[in-house]
Formats: structure tokens, sequence, C-alpha cells
């Protein structure tokens, strides 16, 4: 039985390999591991799971920087990975949380950079022109989501605690400032009655979290309904499920009760959430086969669609409590392999914890992930050597 853990904890350590046609196999070996930035000395952090940090082009690195020990005010920076130079395109911001910071993100095919940011007890959402530093508001009391990097467009929602008028997905263009309103939080609760009934009875509901398509043509969002806590505290408000919009035909695609990770996937067609697929045509699911439970999954679909990344707390695979890994794995399940562990109990003290939130770069040959093994949350990227 003995012998049986020990040949049990080496499988689960490297996966189930598959000779020849392996996806996951150029990540088994050979990869360099370090940190992304120059930074000891502060947090660097960057945004989330859904969106690279690194630019389209793979010129720049994206990232949000703070000395304080919650994380809550720093600096959004960008640096240029052949060089090694950094510049500094918005200080003093203001966050939520060290949890997805200011949000920042590429847009117009890493020509600009979007945030959003506390300033004079208003949000903001703000666009930065990378060329010429230039800064532009784009619109006030709202807060920035995810859009498509290659795009000119994000999408924007009210305040999830305290929405007032702004309740509905508004989509904003960076470059002429321009928005415009899709879908609506009354078009959610007529189109789903029964299922925004179950969730929230017949409390007041906006809509929160957008995430668009790669294509630009489709969202993700869920509901939220305020709960009278502080914005940066659990109890700001209750927010649940995952709801598919056709952003080009306005119609609604589907409803799921739980939210989860989701992440789209390069098809701009499929859902990748926490060991599941969702076509969101149908709503459908299927579940990723031969694959270990990844407990605390926050994944990421590489660019080439076939193998996808996600983070996972390791005591299940042997790993002491606050221990976190990054592993790779096939979509189409059985093979997968433990790129990285790391002691992921310091970092941020943020009320809502960093967590690694792996995501690939564009091109598919390095991932980049937040790592709190000291008082620093800290970038780290993991690369193929010769690649």
């Amino acid at each position: 039985m003995k012998m049986r853990n020990l040949i049990f904890l080496a499988l689960v350590s490297v996966g189930v390999a598959t000779p020849q046609s392996d996806p996951v196999a150029a990540w088994r070996s050979g990869v360099k591991i370090r940190p992304a930035t120059p930074h000891r000395d502060r947090h660097t952090v960057h945004t989330y799971f859904n969106l690279s940090p690194e630019s389209p082009d793979g010129r720049w690195l994206l990232y949000y920087t703070s000395t304080e020990p919650e994380g809550n005010s720093g600096d959004v920076r960008i640096l240029e990975r052949a060089t090694g130079k950094e510049r500094i395109i918005a200080r003093n911001v203001t966050t939520e949380d060290a949890h997805r910071v200011a949000c920042q993100q590429w847009v117009s095919g890493g020509k600009r950079v979007v945030f959003h940011d506390l300033r004079n007890g208003a949000w903001v959402v703000a666009a930065v022109d990378v060329a010429t530093g230039k800064e532009r508001v784009l619109v006030k009391d709202r807060l920035v989501s995810w859009g498509a990097a290659g795009g000119d467009i994000v999408p924007i929602y009210g305040k999830h605690w305290d929405p007032g008028p702004h309740r509905d997905l508004e989509l904003v263009n960076v470059a002429t400032g321009e928005i415009r309103t899709t879908a609506t939080a009354e078009g959610v609760r007529k189109t789903y009655a029964e299922a925004v009934a179950k969730q929230f009875g017949e409390k007041p509901i906006s809509i929160f979290f957008p995430i668009m398509s790669p294509d630009g043509k489709r969202a993700i969002f869920k509901l939220a309904t305020p709960a009278g806590g502080d914005f940066r505290s659990a109890a700001a408000s209750n927010r649940e499920m995952v709801i598919g919009y056709d952003l080009q035909k306005s119609r609604f695609l589907f409803v799921q009760a739980r939210w989860g990770h989701p992440a789209w996937h390069p098809d701009s067609r499929t859902l990748l959430n926490v060991g599941t697929l969702t076509d969101t045509d149908t709503g459908a699911l299927r579940r990723i086969p031969g694959l270990p439970a990844f407990r605390g999954s926050h994944p990421s679909v590489g660019p080439d669609g076939r193998i996808f990344v996600t983070d996972t707390l390791t005591q299940e695979f042997g790993g002491q409590k606050g221990e976190w890994g990054v592993a790779v794995a096939d979509l189409a399940g059985e093979s997968w392999v433990m790129l990285h562990r790391f002691d992921g109990s310091h970092g941020a003290k943020s009320w809502r914890r960093s967590h690694p939130h792996p995501v690939f770069s564009a091109d598919g040959k390095r991932i980049y992930f937040n790592v709190n093994a000291t008082q620093w949350t800290e970038l780290y990227v993991a690369e193929i050597e010769g690649r």
C-alpha cells in the first residue's frame, strides 16, 4: 500500500504523458521560471486570468505596483521586455483590492491601456495612449471589466455595491469615447425570470463583471444586488449566475446558476470553467475527462485552443496548507503537468487576496502568474527555454 501511494504521488506531480501527440509536452521540461519584473521591494500584480499582461505584439508587460501592505494604492506600469526599461503610465491609482487591482488591460491592439481608479470619491475609467502617455477619462461613476485586447471596445458597469442608475451592460469605445447600452438588467429579469427569482428574489439587480469574447462579439456576465457593506468587504454585494449575451444580435444566449471562474476559449464560442466546457450557443456543459480536481482553479485557455493553464491549491497533491501550484493541462483531458509549486500564504494583506491567476502570452510561449511567497505579491513568468 505504501508503494502504491508513492507511485500515485509521483504520477500527480507530472500528469499522464501521451507520446508524440501530447500537447502539454513542451511544458514538461526546460521551463525557466523567474520574477517578471526587477522589483523586489513592492507588490507587482497582473490583473486577472482572463487577459494577458503582455501586449499583443509581445513588446510590453503591463502590471500594477504598490508599496502599501494592503496594495490598495499604487501605480500602473509598463516594462519593455527587450530592454527592461519601465514607464509609469498612471500614478497614485486607488483600487478595490489586490485581487484585480486597477483592472488594467491592453486595448486597441496594444496602443492603449485602460484601467479604473477612485478619484476624489468617484470611480472613473481612463485610457492612456502608450505612445504619447496622454490620458483620457472615458466615463465616471462606473468600473471597467474585460474587453478584447485587439479592439477598441471595453465593457463598463455600475458599482455592484451601489449601482444607482447604472444597472445595465454598457460598452465604451476607448478611441472615440462613445458609450452605448446593450443588455439591460430588466431584460435579464424578463428573459430568465425563474432563475433570477431563485437567486435574488425581488431584490434590485445590476449587471456585474462582464467579460467580452476574444472576437468582441459576445459577452458573459453575472448579476449583483447591493448588500449594504463597504466596497472593500465581502458584504458589499451578493453576486452570482453566468449569463451569455450576443452583442451583435442583441440577444441572450444561456443562463447558469453558478459563476465559478469562467474564461473564454479562443474560438469565442466556448467557455472553460473549473473542469467544464460550456457551448455558449446552447449552454450545454461537457466535463473534461481524466484530470484531477484543481481546487481553487482559475483556468485560462492557451492561444492554440488545445491546452489550458490553471492555479490550484496543492494539498491534494501532497503539498502543505497554503501552497499553490500552476498546472498546464490538455483541454481534451488526461494529460497534464504541475509546472511550479510555491508558498502562497503571504503577499498583499488585502481583504480579498491576490491569487496566482495564471495566463498565457498572446503567442503561447510564456505563462504569467502572481506569487505570494514573501510580504510582496510578485509577478512571475514561466517560459520554455529556446522558444
